[in-house]
C-alpha cells in the first residue's frame, strides 16, 4: 500500500500526460475483448466462476435498466373511478374458461396416450402381408427366402443408414421413401407442403410402424412450425398429428388431413 497519495499530489502539481485521457479511453475500448478472451479460454472451476460473476452483472445490469425506463415511463392517472368498483386482480372472470381449456388438453392428452384419434378416415382397407412385401431370393441356394422388400410408401429419418445386405431383413427402395406431406387444414381449408417427423401408428400393425410404411390411414406426425399454431398456454406448436387420406405408393405424393 503506498503511504501517501504521491500520485494524485503529482498530478496536482504536475498534470497529466498528454495523452492520458485517450490512452484511458483505448484501454477501456480493449477490456471487452480481454473479458472475451478469458470467457472462452477459462477451464475448470475458473471458467464456472467467471461466468456465475459475469451472469450476476449483466442481471444487475437488466434491472438497473429496467428501473430507468420505469421511472421514465408514463401513466394515465384514471379519474373517473366508480364507487365501490373492485380492481383488476380481485375480479376472477375467467375461471371457467380456463378450467374448459384444460380439460380439453388433458383429455386430448389421453386420446393421444391411447392411440384414439377423431380421424377422417376412421376405417381402412387391411393391407396383406403379400401385397405389402415382395420375397427377394438371396444366395446359390432358392431356398434362401429371408429378405422382403417393402412396396409402399416408407419413411426414415434424416439419419438413416442402411445395415450390410448380409444382415438387412427389410429393404425400403429409396425411390419409395419420403420426406414430406401435402396436408391440408380442415378448419382453414389451406393445404401445405410440410416436412413429415415420424410414423405415429399404422392401423395394419406394430410391424409396419417401426419400419415407417405409410399406406392409407396411417397417422403420421408433421412439423407444423411454420403455420404458427399456439397452445391455450401460447406456446408454439412445433409437431402436429395428420391422417393419410391417400395411397401414396399410386399417386407417388403424400396427401394427409391435419388432426386438430
Amino acid at each position: 500500500m503506498p503511504q501517501g497519495d504521491y500520485i494524485d499530489l503529482h498530478r496536482k502539481r504536475h498534470g497529466y500526460r498528454p495523452d492520458h485521457f485517450e490512452r484511458k479511453r483505448k484501454k477501456e475500448a480493449r477490456e471487452v475483448h480481454k473479458r472475451s478472451e478469458i470467457a472462452q479460454k477459462a477451464l475448470g472451476i475458473k471458467g464456472k466462476m467467471f461466468a456465475k460473476k459475469r451472469y450476476a452483472e449483466k442481471a444487475q445490469m437488466k434491472k438497473t435498466l429496467a428501473m430507468h425506463e420505469e421511472s421514465s415511463s408514463r401513466r394515465k392517472v384514471d379519474d373517473d373511478v366508480h364507487e365501490g368498483a373492485v380492481p383488476a386482480y380481485l375480479l376472477d372472470r375467467e375461471t371457467t374458461t380456463r378450467a374448459k381449456v384444460l380439460s380439453n388438453t388433458i383429455k386430448q392428452k389421453r386420446k393421444e396416450k391411447a392411440g384414439k384419434w377423431e380421424v377422417p378416415l376412421p376405417k381402412v382397407r387391411p393391407v396383406a402381408e403379400d401385397e405389402m412385401f415382395k420375397v427377394l431370393r438371396t444366395g446359390k441356394r432358392k431356398t434362401k427366402q429371408w429378405k422382403r422388400m417393402v412396396t409402399k410408401a416408407t419413411f426414415v429419418g434424416p439419419a438413416f443408414t442402411r445395415k450390410p445386405p448380409k444382415y438387412e431383413r427389410f429393404i425400403r427402395p429409396s425411390g419409395l421413401r419420403f420426406t414430406k406431406a401435402h396436408v391440408t387444414h380442415p378448419e382453414l381449408k389451406c393445404t401445405f407442403n410440410l416436412e413429415i417427423i415420424g410414423v405415429k401408428k399404422n392401423p395394419n400393425g406394430q410391424m409396419y410402424t417401426s419400419l415407417g410404411v405409410m399406406t392409407k390411414g396411417t397417422i403420421i406426425e408433421v412439423n407444423v412450425s411454420e403455420l404458427g399454431l399456439v397452445t391455450p398456454a401460447g406456446k408454439v406448436v412445433w409437431g402436429k398429428y395428420a391422417q393419410v387420406t391417400n395411397n401414396p405408393e399410386n399417386d407417388g405424393c403424400i396427401n394427409a388431413v391435419l388432426l386438430v
